[in-house]
């Protein structure tokens, strides 16, 4: 029997994460919508709609039920909308299809798959361009291929090469990924690693939704202080030991989908 809206919500805050699934699967097409009015690009789009669930996931216990769940999280799409567009009123970079012509060619020269690259850098051209070259080709094929093994990341190994001037860029390419497990998880599809699908459909099948996205506050906090002097090999590890918590199987459970 299917459970009401009430129940899904209780379960999740009993600690039943999977329970949000159902509610991010009816509802996205509707924050999506809301999301296109505000914003151009498809990836902006896909922004506005992760913020949006990251923020009902973390404030969901502030529901009352007073009101319909649709009701309260669209009040909170449409603030997440006008804060987007605070954020966004200058310097926006176009996407791949909005280029002109030369823009197009420009980005071609520097960059052998301009589609892909595009994706792995969030739709902006700029830094497309910059993470296609070779030592940033290199170190995303590196971290994405150690958080895609399926015994799990080994971090002493990984981190013993970990230098200080890779560590923000280590940084995010775990962000993307762990954004990509997320949108697997529960949209059923990647935004930035398409081409590695395979990898991240049988990582999310085992991946634990509330640590997702606690892994995913903790990376953005992780970001903003790479610029300190920490150390890179001791940032790099803890990192892949909660990625490898938010990702590993239950000893208890068996996720089918």
């Amino acid at each position: 029997m299917e459970r009401t809206e009430a129940e899904l919500i209780a379960a999740v805050l009993k600690g039943d994460a999977a329970s949000f699934e159902p509610l991010v699967q009816k509802y996205s097409p509707r924050v999506f919508a809301t999301a296109r009015r505000y914003a151009r690009r498809d990836s902006e789009v896909e922004d506005i709609a992760q913020e949006v669930w990251l923020k009902a996931f973390d404030k969901l216990k502030s529901f009352r039920g007073e009101a319909p769940f649709e009701h309260w999280l669209m009040r909170m799409t449409v603030r997440t909308c006008y804060d987007f567009l605070r954020r966004h009123q200058r310097n926006r970079e176009s996407s791949f299809s909005e280029l002109s012509e030369p823009e197009s060619d420009w980005l071609e020269r520097f960059v052998a798959a301009p589609e892909s690259a595009l994706a792995g850098a969030g739709g902006a051209p700029l830094l497309a361009r910059d993470l296609a070259e070779p030592p940033e080709a290199e170190l995303r094929k590196r971290v994405l291929a150690e958080l895609s093994r399926p015994s799990g990341a080994d971090p002493v190994q990984f981190a013993a090469g970990m230098e200080k001037a890779n560590v923000e860029r280590f940084i995010y390419w775990m962000q993307t990924w762990v954004h990509d497990l997320l949108r697997v998880r529960l949209a059923g599809a990647a935004r930035h690693h398409g081409d590695l699908g395979a990898a991240l459909k049988a990582r999310a099948q085992s991946a634990d939704v509330e640590g997702l996205f606690a892994l995913e506050r903790e990376l953005a906090a992780a970001r903003r202080l790479a610029s300190h002097p920490l150390n890179p090999r001791l940032v790099a590890e803890h990192l892949l030991m909660a990625y490898n918590q938010a990702t590993r199987p239950k000893a208890d459970e068996t996720i089918t989908r």
